[in-house]
């Protein structure tokens, strides 16, 4: 036995190495979908805590026949339940976006006090009253 890597890589020809890689991400496709279907089941509101329970101990158990059934059971509703989630969380961010700006919008108070001043709809004293309590809030 010469122990040298040399020799080794020699006895593992290429197709092997082809095969090995395909059953690798093979296998990091199939940990991917599990997880993807767990999420899917804690996630659903409709689903009550039985059926989510039935269907984790479905998917341990039995992981491929659980995953396929799974898939072909629900499949459809994953991605719908996946856009309505997206579109919260879209809908969720932009109202904070809203009512971040229009706490933080005394810039805009102030614009639109400095435009009734120049028109003459207030008077100067006006303005720095109104002024004072848009800064003061």
């Amino acid at each position: 036995m010469n122990g040298s890597t040399l020799d080794l890589a020699a006895d593992y020809p290429l197709l092997n190495v082809f095969w090995t890689t395909m059953w690798f991400f093979l296998w990091i496709l199939w940990f991917m979908l599990l997880f993807r279907v767990i999420g899917d089941i804690f996630r659903d509101d409709a689903l009550s805590g039985w059926g989510k329970a039935g269907w984790c101990v479905f998917v341990v158990i039995l992981p491929f026949l659980g995953i396929f059934v799974y898939l072909i059971a629900r499949g459809r509703g994953m991605g719908e339940r996946e856009m309505k989630r997206v579109q919260r969380s879209q809908e969720d961010m932009n109202s904070y976006i809203r009512e971040t700006a229009g706490t933080t919008g005394k810039a805009d108070e102030l614009a639109k006090l400095a435009d009734l001043k120049s028109h003459g709809h207030i008077t100067a004293e006006e303005f720095e009253q109104a002024k004072a309590k848009v800064l003061a809030a």
